[in-house]
Formats: structure tokens, sequence, C-alpha cells
């Protein structure tokens, strides 16, 4: 391997590490299929800022324009042909480029340590997700009790402060608010709204979290803010045990996060039928 490689290697290391220790989301792009160069690689940060190329200039700008387009896709990694989305580069028409999507580890952060906490932790655990637990009382949260990441509050931390180490910059993090009652939601949702995770939830009736959510409002909380905000938690599918309720939750950040509407797959076919 030549310096010249070998320096251009530990520069897209460098720059993959800091995007995932900044929170930021970054493309990576790798010519795998091509006449000459293959496994250059180009990293393009969400501000546009770019790393590395790719051998040639044309191309390392048209995989640049590109990757605000992959990532707006949200697909994991997909290999296209230069021809797909840079038909002027006709000479590298049939180069292959694999696009990867460089990310923070998919994060739950979890308010309240009760029954649904459990079912969500483990659903959550199962799915891929690291999930972190809070709770204003630390004897419900141990590691006997849930063998997970875990910060435990004392009354002097409050909720703010571990609310704030939980989450961190935001990004890759879904928060649900399952708390025991009105003032623990209020005021863990309050210490939410002051960080910017990517998901937000807050269980319990409409009338419930329309109580809370009128108190932060008078408060001054930002409008667009509590808009956000899934009150009441997860997607209708007629949930009723803490199990059904913690499914019905991981439905909504898994479409939240993938861009799915939550919708049923087969409607499309049931409602040709009912045109017919």
């Amino acid at each position: 391997m030549s310096d010249s490689i070998r320096k251009g290697s530990s520069l897209i290391i460098a720059a993959v590490r800091n995007a995932l220790e900044s929170g930021t989301l970054a493309v990576l792009a790798t010519v795998i299929e091509a006449p000459a160069g293959v496994g250059s690689k180009l990293l393009v940060a969400e501000s546009g800022e770019t790393t590395g190329d790719l051998g040639d200039v044309s191309l390392s700008t048209a995989a640049t324009g590109f990757a605000a387009t992959f990532l707006e896709s949200r697909e994991e990694a997909r290999t296209f042909r230069v021809a797909e989305f840079a038909p002027e580069l006709v000479a590298q028409a049939d180069t292959k480029i694999l696009f990867e999507r460089i990310q923070p580890e998919p994060r739950i952060v979890i308010c309240g340590a009760g029954h649904v906490r459990a079912a969500l932790a483990k659903l959550a655990s199962f799915a891929g997700y690291r999930t972190t637990v809070i709770d204003d009382r630390p004897e419900f949260v141990t590691r006997e009790r849930f063998p997970d990441q875990l910060i435990e509050l004392s009354a002097a931390d409050g909720w703010a402060e571990g609310v704030r180490k939980a989450i961190g910059t935001g990004a890759g993090v879904s928060v649900a608010i399952v708390t025991r009652g009105h003032s623990e939601d209020e005021e863990c949702l309050r210490s939410v709204m002051a960080t910017n995770p990517d998901y937000v939830g807050l269980i319990g009736s409409k009338r419930r979290t329309n109580i809370v959510l009128d108190r932060l409002r008078a408060t001054g909380v930002d409008e667009s803010k509590l808009m956000k905000v899934r009150a009441p938690v997860g997607l209708d599918i007629g949930a009723v045990t803490p199990e059904e309720v913690a499914l019905a939750i991981l439905a909504e950040i898994v479409a939240e996060r993938r861009g799915g509407e939550g919708g049923s797959l087969s409607a499309w076919r049931r409602n040709k039928r009912d045109d017919e």
C-alpha cells in the first residue's frame, strides 16, 4: 500500500470516528467496480464537507451531490452505477459505487422503570437498539433487575441531569416517557425538550398527555418542539398489555427511523377489491 493511499485511509477513518462521536450523519462512498481506482473512498458529511476522493474530480463532485439524496432515502447501504445518479459522466457510466450511511448507534432512552419499560427494553434489544433506563427511584434501576446500560437518578440529580447524560447529542436517540404519573411525565418531558433526540413519545391517554403538554406550553416551552412529541405514544394497534404497548411504541420508533408510514402493507390489495 502506497503512502498516499495509507494516508487517505487514515483520514477517512478519522472522519468517520469524528462523525460518530459528534452524533452527525455522513455518507461513505466507495468505488467497488471500475476500470481503475477500485477502493477509492469519499466521506461526505451531513454538512457537505468531504474527506478523501474517488480518483476523479467529476466523479467525486457527482457523488458528493448525490450523498444528500441517499441520506434522505434512509437506506443503510446500496450500490449504484454512476449512470443512475450522474448520467452526464458517460465514460464512467458502468462504474459501481457503494454508498453507506454513517450514523450513531440507534438507542432508546426510557424514562420510567415499570412494566412497559421492561417489555420495551427487551423488544428494543432484540431489534438491535441499545437501551438506557432512567428513573428517579434508584432502587428500581439496578443491574440485577435490568441488564441494560443504566443511568440511576437520585433526588439530588433530578430528571434534568439524568436526561442530559442519557440523551447526549440526541442523534440516533429515541425517547419513550413511560413514568408513573403526571408530575414525573411533566418533569421528564421538560428535561427532554432541552435536548434534541430524533424521536420523543409520551405514554398516556389523550386527556393525560394533553394536560402535560398544556402545562409545558403555559411555561413557555417551544411550541414547535411540543408538536413533535408523539402523545399518546405508539401506533394504534389496539394494544392492551404492557408487551403490546411496548410493541406499539417500538413500531412507531422504527417507522420514524426508517421513514415508514405505519399503515397496513396489504391495504392496497383490500382497497382495490372494494373498488371493483
